[in-house]
């Protein structure tokens, strides 16, 4: 029967591997060891404000193929962070790729890891994240109660007056054993699992290739082990409840109170855990990193095509072949190069601007952070990476769209001045404004955030910013094909910007009424005419000037 379910396990794993996971994704507890990390010493730490721009939770989703929770926190805080130093990314390709090709010691390892899958494994981070409970002022009397009542069961036997002692004593006892109940409870999720934790670590750590990841966790996981006779009292503790074993239960209740042995074990394991954070995380991130490393390998076995990136100097060029967004089922690939300029793209709505633009970021991010990019060819420098694309009124503090726009791209302004090199993403910048007052703003902007070795990508509608920017920044646009009734998008990326206007035409399509038809068009090619003759004079003025 064990080698049937072990077989079938096997068979499983097998499967799944290069497959999206089937799990429900509580990014609560996810995101929790990444919130109290503190990585300062990280080349850039992306934004919320960036990682809801890009849809981030459906992008890790799509990536985390992990088998344990402490897989899926590292990977997650992983991703969030661009390294300082990408070579270490790199140094991992030989693990990823025995991980692909011996599929029988990938298994046994996955099987290892599978041990730490439970929910309550979550919560090993917050003994070495955060503050470890402190007994309270008067916990002194707890060691003389419990050697107190020790001492009377002893001397009961010889004078049984000293069982009134016990009961006189177990009064304090129960008060002090039910009050300590809420701190224990606070860590029976996660003390148990260190143990089980740190027994994976030691089992993985067999392997002669994982112990190239952290060659001194041993010296973590024996300090661990000096604790585990503590930490076997919450394993006891909950294989109990988890039994019903009532009786049994009930017994050993009655000595933990009389004995107060409860608050004892907690706060003494939590005073020896407290000097071993340190340790603690080592051995997290042994675990995590190699199941962030079978991650990749099998996101990568998923994936029709795939490459790892060209990490160039430090200088204003970007390079994608076919490359793609990995959420877009079908997505059609495209293929540009910067050097020395930005971008901005032209275009109508659902053309496929701002799905390319979030395409580029989404690629520079997993690129730097896991080695691997959803195109044929990616080069680009290492980078931070700063977006404006969804913005909305803060009515809690009462900001309008424009001011948020305004804040952001403030943001934008105060990073790009520094000595290294980003990549902004705006769309459709300004567009809570006029567009007189946007034109003019978001050209002065552009010209601006492009300086030094910035790279930008901007959309916009306004083909006169297209115009004031050719000099400073490549013109590429999407473009639409519209018959007598239907509208269909390429998603190619073409060169220029965009010349034909169908937004009125779209209209028509969709029966609007002729007569306001035909008075869009009249009042446009008014406007036409207004701006060239405005365009005109505002350069004569600028020369005079």
């Amino acid at each position: 029967m064990f080698k049937n379910r072990k077989s079938r396990n096997k068979e499983k794993l097998l499967s799944e591997f290069g497959n999206l996971k089937s799990d429900s994704f509580n990014f609560e507890n996810i995101e929790s060891y990444f919130r109290k990390k503190d990585n300062s010493a990280t080349f850039h730490t992306l934004s919320d404000k960036t990682c809801n721009d890009l849809d981030f939770a459906e992008l890790f989703m799509f990536i985390d193929r992990t088998n344990s929770r402490i897989g899926q926190q590292y990977l997650y805080n992983k991703l969030r962070n661009i390294p300082a130093d990408p070579i270490k990314n790199i140094s991992n390709e030989n693990l990823l790729e025995e991980f692909t090709n011996n599929s029988d010691f990938r298994v046994s390892v996955q099987r290892q890891l599978s041990k730490l899958n439970h929910r309550e494994v979550y919560y090993v981070a917050t003994l070495f994240q955060d503050e470890i409970l402190r007994p309270p002022k008067w916990y002194f009397i707890v060691p003389l109660l419990s050697f107190a009542s020790a001492l009377s069961f002893v001397l009961a036997f010889f004078n049984p007056v000293f069982f009134l002692v016990i009961l006189s004593l177990s009064v304090i006892n129960i008060v002090i054993h039910f009050w300590n109940k809420k701190n224990l409870f606070n860590y029976f999720s996660s003390i148990p699992q260190l143990s089980k934790l740190n027994g994976v670590a030691q089992e993985l750590f067999k392997r002669p290739i994982l112990k190239e990841i952290q060659p001194d966790l041993m010296k973590s996981a024996s300090v661990i082990n000096k604790v585990s006779n503590r930490m076997s009292f919450f394993n006891l503790e909950t294989e109990i409840q988890s039994d019903q074993r009532i009786l049994f239960w009930a017994i050993l209740e009655l000595v933990k109170i009389v004995f107060l042995i409860e608050p004892l074990f907690l706060f003494g394991t939590l005073k020896r855990i407290d000097t071993k954070r340190k340790e603690i995380e080592n051995v997290f991130l042994f675990v995590g990193e190699i199941d962030a490393i079978i991650s990749i390998a099998s996101l990568r076995k998923g994936l029709e095509n795939y490459c790892t990136p060209k990490i160039i100097d430090e200088r204003k060029e970007l390079s994608a072949q076919e490359v793609y967004h990995p959420l877009i089922e079908n997505c059609v690939t495209n293929s540009l190069h910067v050097n020395g300029r930005s971008v901005l793209l032209t275009g109508s709505n659902m053309s496929g601007k701002t799905s390319f633009i979030r395409t580029i970021a989404i690629n520079v991010i997993t690129g730097l952070t896991i080695n691997t990019c959803f195109a044929t060819h990616f080069s680009m420098p290492q980078m931070r990476v700063f977006s404006a694309i969804r913005i909305s009124d803060d009515l809690m503090n009462d900001r309008s769209y424009y001011f948020e726009e305004v804040m952001t791209i403030k943001d934008m302004i105060d990073k790009s001045v520094g000595e290294n090199i980003n990549l902004f993403l705006l769309d459709e910048i300004f567009k809570g404004t006029n567009t007189v007052e946007r034109i003019s703003a978001g050209k002065a902007v552009l010209s601006s955030l492009n300086g030094k070795n910035n790279i930008v990508f901007v959309t916009t509608h306004d083909i006169e910013l297209a115009d004031l920017l050719k000099n400073e920044y490549d013109l590429y646009h999407f473009s639409e094909m519209v018959d007598h009734k239907t509208v269909a998008f390429d998603y190619k990326l073409k060169g220029g910007k965009l010349k034909n206007r169908n937004a009125i035409r779209i209209l028509q399509i969709n029966d609007y009424p002729e007569s306001i038809i035909n008075e869009a068009i009249e009042i446009s090619e008014e406007l036409d005419r207004i701006n060239v003759a405005n365009t005109a004079l505002n350069l004569n003025e600028h020369i005079s000037n």
